[in-house]
């Protein structure tokens, strides 16, 4: 076996056991968030819920939705509660072949990275999901019914936390991006009126199709954005960098 075989080799047994402690933490995650898989469900329910007009609820309309719906949120509660030793073992694995100033950025990015879905997440739960159920609950044509599959609300739940959460992440991709010499800060300044109808087009396929929902996710990412730019300035580009450590 060759030198370089046996490298290639090291680095997937690394690579394998990163992922069995992956697996067995978020495994211990999920079986202690079991028993309260119920009272997450009416947690994340809670939303719609309190919108709801009287003497409506949810339904299922799958025989084994009541089970694995709960299932499904006690799942991403355990992605979530293990996501940082999730990112600490993919640091640990890349982190040897990452140079020195590489690694002095990898952290911050990473935690401000959490921080920011995190908020995402919080805002879209606290601040957005009431304005769209009590707008969607308004429009309700009368004689209709607003009782709202289980499954489905989980489905579009996991979908607003996920593209708000992706929203707040605008700052770390905007620093990133001029850290490593990708675009310009000149260029960024410049694309302002492109991200500007680009937030309210995402806003408008994303969120219903009601103003406000839509300026709560297109403002954000437009003052992110701006944000962004203001962190960007504390960091030289790669290659400024690279340059300082050959002088």
């Amino acid at each position: 076996m060759t030198e370089q075989t046996q490298t290639l080799v090291e680095h997937l047994i690394e690579l394998r056991r990163r992922l069995v402690w992956i697996v067995v933490v978020m495994s211990v995650a999920f079986f202690a968030a079991m028993p309260f898989a119920q009272q997450l469900y009416t947690f994340v329910a809670q939303p719609l819920m309190a919108n709801l007009p009287k003497g409506t609820s949810m339904i299922a309309t799958e025989v084994i939705a009541p089970f694995f719906v709960p299932v499904k949120v006690a799942l991403m509660a355990a992605f979530l509660a293990t996501l940082p030793h999730t990112l600490y073992q993919v640091w640990a694995f890349v982190a040897p072949a990452l140079y020195k100033h590489e690694k002095k950025l990898i952290f911050p990015l990473v935690l401000s990275s959490l921080i920011l879905f995190a908020c995402g997440m919080a805002f879209a739960y606290f601040l957005v999901f009431p304005v769209i159920f009590k707008f969607l609950a308004g429009v309700t044509p009368e004689g209709v019914n607003m009782a709202t599959d289980i499954d489905k609300y989980l489905s579009f739940v996991l979908g607003m936390f996920v593209a708000f959460g992706a929203t707040f992440e605008t700052p770390v991709v905007v620093v990133l991006l001029h850290r490593m010499g990708v675009v310009s800060m000149e260029k960024m300044k410049a694309a302002r009126p492109y991200v500007i109808v680009g937030a309210f087009v995402v806003a408008a396929v994303i969120t219903p199709p009601d103003v406000i929902s839509q300026f709560m996710l297109a403002v954000p990412l437009i003052v992110l954005y701006e944000l962004g730019l203001v962190l960007a300035r504390m960091f030289k580009p790669v290659e400024r960098v690279a340059e300082e450590y050959e002088n």
